[in-house]
């Protein structure tokens, strides 16, 4: 299946908290690390989220290959991680830039990195989406460095993932020409260009769906790309329709429910049919609930994946799986 953006190198992957856009990402990287393909995993908040799903060590400042792509008939690629400190962010920035090694070294001593990260608004926001766009754009200042088929950042959440991209305006107040303005314009273009796709993550909550709809037109009015939504943790559809209908109207038949209890060697006790009668009617409940927000999302007219609930929760056999799902729906 062909991706519907074939032009994008850098995959921006935000939600609201509690959504599992990290998770998201994570798998999206792996999808995307197919065909011998480099893909780096960034991530901007500072948890160590990555390194615990892939249970590896903490990751310092460095690009650290973490794990295999899916594999395929061209073979699998890598992917790499990267924790992105904004302070190194700033001295590996002046020495790139203004070539200031050890003074920028001693800058750090006197306490000037948080003081700029911290006082100067905007300031920590373009350093992380610096080295973003500088992983997406290698050239000759980076000699030796991994190039990269594919970036996927693991970005702040959804109600700050436009102000987060929007570095020329955080950059407007600091310097109005100069190297720094030129950069923050150079990025711009990369982040309001088809090579950049900023992905959603919800779940089937009115709250979530809700946040994601109001994102993307965030996203739109800021010329921002928008990519596309993956809905996380559905629930299996394991019950079928006419059994949900009867069970949210509370008519199950539960002495046939009983004849199968019998048969699979439980005793069938009145407690243990009304025990199950009413979880089943809470289930059609939630069902119901996840069936509406889905025709919301059907209508925010992006590509949309799905991506099942997983009961043992996130391990690195997990994430294959999400991956495996992500890539057979056409988002890599």
């Amino acid at each position: 299946m062909t991706s519907p953006w074939p032009r994008a190198r850098l995959h921006v992957v935000t939600g609201k908290g509690g959504t599992g856009k990290s998770t998201v990402a994570a798998a999206l990287a792996l999808a995307l690390a197919s065909h011998g393909k480099q893909v780096l995993l960034c991530e901007v908040e500072g948890r160590q989220g990555i390194a615990r799903m892939f249970d590896v060590d903490p990751l310092p400042y460095a690009e650290t290959r973490i794990a295999t792509g899916l594999r395929d008939e061209r073979g699998p690629g890598s992917v790499h991680a990267l924790n992105i400190d904004p302070e190194a962010a700033l001295l590996e920035y002046l020495a790139m830039y203004y070539r200031l090694g050890r003074a920028g070294k001693a800058l750090e001593k006197f306490g000037v990195v948080e003081f700029a990260t911290t006082i100067a608004p905007g300031v920590r926001d373009v350093l992380l989406t610096g080295k973003v766009y500088e992983a997406v754009h290698r050239n000759a200042r980076n000699r030796g460095a991994t190039e990269y088929d594919a970036v996927v950042l693991d970005a702040p959440p959804t109600g700050r993932i436009s102000q987060f991209l929007g570095v020329s305006d955080e950059v407007a107040g600091l310097a109005k020409v100069g190297p720094v303005k030129k950069q923050a314009d150079q990025m711009m273009s990369l982040f309001r260009s088809p090579r950049t796709a900023v992905h959603l993550v919800t779940v089937l909550e009115e709250m979530p769906v809700q946040e994601t709809a109001d994102g993307i037109a965030e996203l739109r009015r800021h010329g921002l790309p928008v990519g596309g939504v993956v809905v996380n943790q559905v629930r299996p559809h394991d019950v079928s329709d006419d059994d949900l209908a009867l069970a949210l109207a509370g008519r199950l038949d539960k002495e046939a429910l009983g004849r199968e209890l019998e048969h699979a060697g439980v005793r069938p006790t009145k407690v243990l049919l009304d025990g199950l009668a009413s979880e089943a009617r809470d289930h059609a409940e939630r069902r119901a609930l996840e069936d509406a927000q889905r025709e919301v999302v059907a209508d925010l007219d992006v590509p949309v994946a799905e991506l099942g609930r997983l009961p043992g929760g996130v391990d690195l056999g997990a994430l294959y799986e999400l991956a495996a799902d992500l890539r057979g729906q056409g988002f890599a």
